[in-house]
């Protein structure tokens, strides 16, 4: 099999959406993951359906795939980064997430999306862990049941510093919702370097079984920084290897959301990169 390469729109954020998603289709690639921010497409924003079928037409047209990515990072409150989020004390907090994460699932499902990607927030000051998680599990309750109408799952991602940020926090979720189908796991292979216990390659055979969505950037061991392919330490010839192993038929999205001012070049870079087998 042959894995499909994705560039997020999140490294282009000095691109016009239109501009970015011809620059991919021209370079080869097969998709994208769509941030939803104010920059690209707002979520938030006035006729979001016929901006979602005008988007769908231009990808169809472009051959690209998609996966509707929700870390924009200031989407919702203009001063705080990622907030509100799925653990705030406050629970019309938490409902203001929650329900843009099911209108992210309606924008994928028009999209003709395989997935929608998401993360947990970082736990709040004076917030214990049992009821962090108790407050995640029923923020994601209704967003589940948006995806399993749709039919899109919801790729939850383990991130460095959030309250899920492993795979084993993964599994943790999974058990307390009693294993819905539509939840399911966004793989990042450079946070697989940073935190987990295994390698890359053994993270992704072990998340095979819910696996719908993988990021992919070089990263260092216990160091949050996305970077460009060759300037970590992750050996990626064995990490592609057991995608293809595994069968995985999602999208594979390069994560660079700090590199935006070299773009087309990264983008450029990393296509020939990962086309190589990752080979240094």
């Amino acid at each position: 099999m042959t894995l499909r390469y994705g560039y997020g729109t999140n490294g282009l954020t000095d691109l016009r959406l239109d501009d970015a998603l011809a620059l991919l289709a021209d370079l080869g690639y097969q998709g994208v993951g769509l941030t939803l921010d104010h920059m690209h497409f707002d979520p938030v924003g006035c006729d979001l359906p016929a901006r979602a079928a005008h988007l769908a037409k231009r990808l169809s047209s472009l051959g690209l795939g998609v996966t509707v990515e929700t870390g924009g990072r200031y989407v919702l409150d203009p001063r705080r980064k990622h907030g509100p989020s799925l653990l705030d004390a406050d629970p019309d907090a938490r409902a203001t997430r929650t329900r843009m994460l099911i209108r992210a699932v309606r924008i994928a499902a028009d999209l003709g999306a395989h997935a929608v990607h998401c993360f947990s927030g970082v736990l709040p000051e004076d917030t214990d862990e049992d009821t962090a998680w108790k407050r995640l599990g029923e923020a994601l309750e209704p967003v589940l049941a948006a995806a399993d109408r749709t039919g899109v799952p919801l790729a939850v991602e383990p991130e460095p510093g959030h309250l899920l940020a492993t795979l084993a926090d993964f599994h943790r979720l999974r058990a307390d919702l009693g294993d819905p189908p539509p939840l399911g796991l966004t793989l990042d292979i450079g946070h697989c370097q940073c935190l987990e216990p295994q390698p890359p390659a053994d993270c992704v055979r072990q998340a095979a079984p819910w696996l719908h969505h993988v990021q992919i950037e070089d990263m260092r061991r216990g160091i949050h920084e996305h970077l460009p392919f060759g300037e970590g330490e992750i050996d990626f010839p064995p990490v592609l290897s057991a995608l293809e192993e595994v069968h995985y038929q999602g999208l594979v999205v390069v994560e660079l959301p700090r590199h935006s001012h070299a773009g087309p070049e990264l983008a450029t870079r990393s296509l020939r990169f990962l086309r190589d087998g990752g080979i240094r």
